[in-house]
């Protein structure tokens, strides 16, 4: 679209769903204005209902693969847990949603029994990360993409990180880097990944989980790349021993925790590194030392010796 204002989306409605072009239209804030990458934002339609826009060509081109996935997805034997698609079109484009009330995985999970959250998150990736799935989705997109959204390499965080990490932190953070490497080194097969499933993206309603949204960035990767984010949601691990335990009992497939936390160094200190280069507070309002500590933490609770052989 043009914009983002009110209007526009109002006139883009009237053309996708003329049925809600009349609804009062609230449009929350978009992030990233300085790169068109991100001109992109949502809208509540009526109280009912979601609209996502982009405004520039990289949005556009994220959002229509957004689109394109969900209708994969959606054909039977859908994927759970999945928003319901009111309406969709790339010309003008726009993805309308049914509203869907609850809260943020971030915002409870330190009340809720992980166990039973990691049944339903273990579920919803076993049947993303089936094959059958990705011979669905490519039948209907083509040929996948790699997970569009990739976290800081380890060389970058070898020499911009360590300078916002306490002295005598640095030599643990470079250890990692060098462990992580070797982690990753050699791949393991390429599922269908949701590419960005951190707790904002989850709406629970008490222990129920009600959607996944937000699959712009969804494309090709390991099983464990989805679960980079879950050893920092949560006190403790157990949100994700738990997903992983129930994820075996499902599939029959085993996830590698050491292959989770290769991917987790790299998202968490990079999400710190780019926050604390722009000036912008970490999520939990602490600093940088402390998410290290944070990561020490996780690996000695996961039982880990981080050090390359």
């Amino acid at each position: 679209m043009e914009d983002g204002s009110p209007g526009a989306i109002a006139e883009a409605l009237k053309q996708v769903a003329p049925a809600l072009g009349d609804y009062p239209i609230a449009v929350r804030g978009s992030a990233g204005e300085d790169d068109p990458l991100w001109w992109s934002a949502t809208a509540v339609v009526g109280e009912r209902f979601v609209a996502k826009f982009a405004w520039s060509r990289p949005a556009a081109l994220r959002l229509a693969h957004e689109i394109a996935v969900l209708d994969a997805l959606a054909r039977e034997p859908a994927v759970p847990f999945l928003p319901e698609v009111v309406a969709s079109s790339t010309d003008p484009l726009l993805l309308v949603t049914r509203l869907v009330p609850g809260e943020a995985l971030f915002d409870v999970v330190d009340s809720l029994d992980r166990d039973h959250l990691g049944r339903q998150l273990a579920h919803f990736l076993g049947e993303l990360n089936r094959s059958a799935t990705l011979v669905r989705a490519e039948a209907a997109v083509g040929e996948l993409p790699p997970a569009a959204l990739q976290p800081a390499t380890t060389d970058t965080l070898r020499d911009r990180f360590v300078k916002w990490a306490r002295p005598d932190q640095r030599p643990a953070v470079l250890r990692w880097c060098d462990w992580a490497d070797e982690v990753l080194a050699t791949p393991r097969p390429s599922v269908l990944v949701h590419g960005d499933l951190h707790g904002g993206n989850q709406v629970w309603d008490g222990e129920h989980l009600r959607v996944v949204v937000d699959f712009e960035t969804a494309g090709l990767a390991e099983a464990e790349y989805d679960l980079r984010a879950f050893p920092g949601t949560g006190p403790g691990v157990e949100l994700l021993t738990a997903t992983m335990r129930h994820y075996r009992q499902i599939t029959g497939r085993e996830l590698a925790a050491e292959r989770v936390m290769a991917w987790h160094v790299r998202t968490a200190l990079g999400d710190a590194l780019w926050r604390s280069e722009a000036g912008v507070p970490l999520p939990d309002h602490r600093t940088p030392p402390a998410w290290v500590d944070d990561l020490a933490k996780r690996f000695t609770a996961l039982h880990i010796e981080p050090s390359p052989t």
